[in-house]
């Protein structure tokens, strides 16, 4: 169920579509807590003293927006989804643009499933690992690689999801899990040979 803040953020989302550059304008305010938010508690999973900060990842994701000439946008969680997977995206970029990707790099992340119905613990691993097993499930299921892509990086919440992919929340939630149990097996396995 949308609010009225969600009506107000997808009104002025559409109308930036449509060239209004300064619903753009008036939509940022609304939107950048949420997302400082959401990059914060993505960064929080990387080792201390990591040097990309919260902000600065917000920023760069707003930088990428700004160059789109009319974005097709249709409600916030789109567009929270779509933010999500900028995230990703510069993330990646960063990581491959520095030499190794070793722990000692900083470029491991805790990757949580404590939300898993089997008590599993968290992994210490690559942000380049993490993808490659994201990409790996896409080619098989499309749809929990997306769904793991945007609770991962984006912490985008099982309603939200349903919201952004047009289907029920027990569908997200079985997607969730079974994305979460592939990606567990296929990253153990990964952090077994990096250890070795």
């Amino acid at each position: 169920m949308q609010t009225g803040r969600d009506l107000d953020v997808s009104g002025l989302l559409q109308a930036w579509g449509c060239g209004d550059l300064e619903a753009r304008d008036r939509l940022i305010p609304l939107v950048y807590n949420e997302l400082r938010r959401r990059a914060g508690a993505y960064l929080r999973r990387e080792r201390a003293g990591h040097t990309l900060q919260p902000t600065a990842l917000v920023h760069e994701v707003f930088l990428r927006f700004v160059k789109q000439d009319h974005p097709a946008w249709k409600n916030r969680s789109q567009f929270l989804g779509v933010a999500s997977q900028m995230m990703r995206r510069i993330l990646v970029d960063r990581a491959r643009t520095v030499k190794g990707t070793r722990r000692k790099d900083g470029h491991w992340v805790r990757v949580p499933f404590h939300e898993a119905r089997v008590s599993r613990p968290p992994l210490d691993l690559s942000i380049l690992d993490l993808d490659d097993a994201l990409t790996e499930l896409a080619a098989f299921n499309e749809r929990k690689s997306q769904v793991a892509e945007l609770r991962f990086f984006g912490g985008l919440t099982l309603e939200e999801l349903a919201d952004l992919l047009d289907i029920s929340s027990a569908t997200v939630e079985r997607e969730w899990q079974g994305a979460r149990a592939w990606l567990y097996a296929r990253l153990t396995k990964r952090a077994e040979r990096n250890d070795a």
